[in-house]
Order: structure tokens, then C-alpha cells, then sequence
């Protein structure tokens, strides 16, 4: 059996969190980086609207072997600059890829669209907001929902903002035997948010009833919904073990399946879903089928709690009921 915990406490994984909000503008990032050391990583790419930053370094046979940071960004476009600030840190504490005379720190990032219909839409995070995500990361006590990169997201949007809901942030852990994997997931999806058994927990909705995305579009398709690309949900998943940079790619693809179990529907034209996945540069090897397992258990978890923590803005609840 596999156990599911809430995921504050990471320290397993060597890696730790840090989260940069602002509330007033509806907006912030989240940092995800290697403890005291860099971290192989991987992702895969679901979503047709990304935004996006260094993504090309991350594949298999890539000269560059390593990842100093993960930068989960609101702002849209705009929120890739946080990253600058995380690059920052990291040259201040000379970490980063050996180049000459020091290091150029490696620090992909994918953003999430939160101009609207919380946010304000020239709130943006900013360099220094990463710069002070970086510095303020831990291992353990990571805070969820509505915080950093979930302050300003919402879910259910096919009925346009009138009928969505918050989300938010959520992290956690899967666990058997000797063997383990982490997630965080910023949930900001056109789609539903659905809890194991299947059932809709957050999403669009009218008259205070769940309308169901999937068969609204089955049905109608996009002409009769309020549809923008104004989606993503950005997962990181964590594995304690050694994977080569293929095998790792390969959980960030196998947790796509979490990605379609608990967001109807995910992927699609108008989200801009990517996961990455991390794993450590050194010690004992994982089981590359056990690591996506695990990956995909923690990751449903983690976007489950991404909504069931949220905390609303402007009268939009966190959860239903």
C-alpha cells in the first residue's frame, strides 16, 4: 500500500520551498531548489499555452547536467523575470554551472496565467520577489494554498470567471517501503479539480451546482464557454533516489497520468500544463517504474490539496460544500 501525507516536510527529498506572495496585487512565485546541492531534472510538457523558460536544457542528452532551481511564477510572461533574482541568489552563494571565471546558475521556469480574474494586472513578480523566495526556502513547514505561485489562481473557468473557483498550492508525499516520491502543484486549470473517487471538489459551476467541464465541452464545445488561455497548472515531482536524465524524463511524463485523474480536463488548447521532475545527482539509484509510481500518487495528492487549502479572494471559496 502506498501512504499519502501532506507534504510539509520534504527533507527526505533534499530539496526545499520557498514562497514569495503578493496578496494586495493577487500574485507571487515559488521556488524549488536543491538543499545544499544541485539536482538532476527533467519535465514534460502537456499544455498548449505555456510560457516557459531553459525548458531545452532539461532534455536527455543535454550538456548541461544539472538544475540548480525551479521558478513557478504568476504574471504570465511577465513572472519569468523572477527567475532573474533566483540566479542572483544563487551566484551569491556560488552555485551554478562551472563557467570560466564562476558559475551560471540553471533555473528553467514555466508561469501561470493570474492577471485576471483576481489579480491585478500590473502585478507582477519581479526579481527580487525571487531573489527572496530563494533565500527564504525550507525543507519543511511549506506552506500551501494561496500562497507564492497559488496566490491569485483560480479553477473551473468554463463558464468564465462568474463560476470558478480558488486554487492554489498544494505539496505532498508518497511513500512504500524504502522508497518515495514528493509533489507541489500550482493548480490554476480551465478544468475541474476531482478528488480519487472521481467526484468534481472544485470547478465550474452555476446556480451553486458543478456543471462538469469535460461534458460541457463534449457537448457544446469551446463556442459556448467562456474559454481563455488564461490556464496552467505547473507541477514539480521529487524522487529520493539516483535516475539517469531519460528515466527521469520518464516520470515526468508517467505523472502526467495524476495531471489527467484530478484536473478534467488537463492538457488542453487552452492550459499551459507542464510538469518537471528532480531527482539528486548522487547516492542510491531508485527503481525508475517505482519512482513514476510513486510520482503519480503524490502529484494526484498534491493537486487535490491544492484546492482543499486554498483560501478565497473576492468572495471566491477554496472548496465546495
Amino acid at each position: 500500500m502506498i501512504a499519502r501525507t501532506s507534504g510539509a516536510d520534504l527533507r527526505r527529498f533534499r530539496v526545499a520551498v520557498g514562497h514569495a506572495t503578493d496578496a494586495d496585487g493577487g500574485t507571487g512565485c515559488t521556488v524549488v531548489r536543491g538543499e545544499g546541492a544541485p539536482m538532476r531534472g527533467a519535465c514534460a510538457v502537456f499544455g498548449r499555452a505555456t510560457g516557459t523558460r531553459e525548458l531545452a536544457l532539461l532534455e536527455p542528452g543535454h550538456l548541461v547536467d544539472r538544475v540548480d532551481a525551479i521558478v513557478l511564477s504568476g504574471g504570465s510572461a511577465y513572472g519569468l523575470a523572477a527567475a532573474d533574482g533566483v540566479m542572483r541568489w544563487m551566484e551569491e552563494h556560488g552555485r551554478g554551472f562551472p563557467a570560466g571565471g564562476g558559475v551560471v546558475p540553471i533555473v528553467p521556469a514555466a508561469v501561470l496565467f493570474d492577471l485576471q480574474p483576481l489579480g491585478r494586472f500590473d502585478a507582477r513578480p519581479t526579481p527580487q520577489m525571487g531573489y527572496d523566495a530563494c533565500a527564504r526556502a525550507s525543507a519543511d513547514g511549506i506552506d500551501e494554498g494561496s500562497v507564492g505561485a497559488g496566490t491569485g489562481l483560480t479553477v473551473g473557468k468554463a463558464l468564465g470567471a462568474g463560476g470558478c473557483m480558488k486554487g492554489g498550492i498544494g505539496v505532498a508525499v508518497a511513500e512504500t517501503g524504502n522508497a518515495a516520491a514528493g509533489a507541489i502543484a500550482a493548480v490554476n486549470a480551465f478544468g475541474d479539480v476531482c478528488d480519487t473517487d472521481g467526484r468534481i471538489i472544485a470547478g465550474a459551476r452555476r446556480g451553486g451546482a458543478f456543471v462538469g467541464a469535460e461534458r460541457l465541452l463534449a457537448e457544446r464545445g469551446m463556442a459556448d464557454t467562456f474559454g481563455t488561455s488564461h490556464n496552467t497548472t505547473i507541477s514539480v515531482v521529487v524522487v529520493d533516489g539516483v535516475l539517469d536524465k531519460l528515466a527521469l524524463q520518464g516520470v515526468a511524463r508517467a505523472a502526467g497520468a495524476a495531471l489527467h485523474r484530478r484536473v478534467r480536463p488537463a492538457g488542453s488548447l487552452v492550459d499551459g500544463d507542464v510538469i518537471f521532475a528532480l531527482a539528486p545527482l548522487s547516492g542510491a539509484a531508485a527503481d525508475p517504474v517505482r519512482a513514476e509510481m510513486l510520482a503519480v500518487a503524490a502529484l494526484e495528492q498534491a493537486i487535490e490539496r491544492a484546492v482543499r487549502t486554498a483560501v478565497g479572494r473576492d468572495g471566491v471559496p477554496g472548496l465546495a460544500g
